[in-house]
């Protein structure tokens, strides 16, 4: 059974930085893309960054270009969201995402994306 599951979403100030953890099971995070989408309420779920299957190369949302990054450890079979900086309107559910039909270079695109985690809330607040 493939499976992700997010954790370490937090309320959090403006500013502040918070680690979210996708802990996949069922399957190598190495072997294929992944991605990060985040949802707000009233809002579409939206791409926020993913990594190539092929490299450790990755894509970001502009609105989130230096302040986020992604990462895969292998040897945890997980992959992370660093983000840094932190808005209010980054408040969101954060998912991760396995695509099990696109390969190499990832996009944020959510329709090529197969599996999801339930999600992780994160809340930036004063």
């Amino acid at each position: 059974q493939l499976q992700l599951v997010e954790s370490g979403g937090a309320l959090v100030q403006p500013g502040g930085s918070l680690r979210l953890s996708c802990a996949a099971s069922g399957f190598s995070v190495d072997s294929y893309v992944i991605g990060w989408f985040r949802q707000a309420p009233g809002k579409e779920r939206e791409g926020v960054s993913c990594i190539n299957s092929s490299d450790e190369s990755a894509d970001y949302a502009d609105s989130v270009k230096g302040r986020f990054t992604i990462s895969r450890d292998n040897a945890k079979n997980a992959v992370y969201l660093q983000m840094n900086s932190l808005k209010p309107e980054d408040t969101a559910v954060y998912y991760c995402a396995l695509s099990l039909k696109w390969f190499g270079v990832c996009v944020l695109r959510r329709g090529i994306y197969n599996v999801w985690g339930q999600g992780t809330q994160v809340t930036v607040s004063s």
